[in-house]
């Protein structure tokens, strides 16, 4: 059985070295050689007859690199235009929202507008910090003795509502004490009639006051503070008093919400 096995595998490896050095495949091999051979000949002692027969061939071959350099270039070209694409997007959303920022800036200055007479002397602040990161009804701004701030300047928020006073400053910024500070106390007005009276700060932008019976206040009426004129600061939301009492005590809630400012004018004395 294995001298047939052997003897079939011995048959097959003739058959394909016979094949190979068939007289057809011996004339193929002679033939490429005798080209080959020819071709070098003529490389060296006619190459301008080789450039002229071989310049189709060159040709084609350049074809060939220029369509693969061009190939290349163009996903070169692709990768630099995706890179400028997120480099326009990331400066469009920069862009986006420094329009943002500036539009709330200049929603917010122009709520400052006609607060203070033209005449007056002002200086604008950013509000830097605020209850809770400043101390209690305590505003700290970004305007200080190089901008012409001192202590005791008045501070006037959105709308024109007086909300506190300078209380001290630096070469930058200034703290500014604001009227509904614990144990403040501010003369000012109450309801259409101007009935005078002292408003004392409660903490937390909350305000109170005591009135008299006969002077006929409601809750709804407007409290005011000086400033150029009588300017409101707050409104009456509840009225508490003994019936034997002639006397009636006003809760008062402000104007603005104090938390909310981002900007203030300061006026000088």
């Amino acid at each position: 059985m294995r001298t047939k096995i052997f003897s079939s595998m011995k048959r097959i490896f003739l058959t394909k070295r016979n094949a190979i050095f068939s007289p057809a495949g011996f004339s193929w091999g002679i033939t490429a050689l005798a080209l080959i051979v020819t071709l070098l000949l003529m490389r060296l002692f006619l190459p301008e007859l080789f450039l002229r027969l071989a310049a189709p061939f060159i040709g084609v071959g350049d074809s060939i690199t220029n369509e693969f350099s061009n190939l290349s270039a163009g996903f070169d070209s692709n990768a630099a235009l995706a890179r400028a694409n997120e480099n326009l997007l990331a400066e469009n959303i920069a862009l986006s929202l420094e329009n943002t920022a500036l539009a709330a800036r200049a929603a917010d200055l122009e709520k400052l507008q006609g607060s203070v007479p033209p005449a007056v002397a002002s200086v604008v602040a950013g509000v830097i910090a605020r209850p809770p990161e400043s101390s209690y009804d305590t505003f700290v701004i970004a305007a200080g003795a190089n901008d012409g701030v001192k202590p005791g300047d008045s501070v006037y928020g959105p709308g024109g509502v007086p909300i506190g006073k300078v209380s001290n400053i630096s070469a930058s910024s200034a703290h500014v004490a604001l009227f509904s500070s614990a144990g403040t106390e501010t003369d000012g007005w109450v309801g259409a009639a101007r009935i005078p009276l002292a408003i004392f700060g409660n903490g937390g932008g909350t305000f109170s006051a005591s009135v008299s019976r006969a002077a006929g206040i409601v809750v709804g009426d407007a409290v005011y503070a000086p400033g150029p004129g009588a300017l409101p600061v707050g409104s009456v939301v509840r009225i508490d008093g003994d019936p034997a009492s002639p006397m009636l005590s006003l809760r008062i809630t402000p104007a603005i919400n104090i938390f909310s400012i981002t900007w203030v004018r300061v006026v000088a004395l």
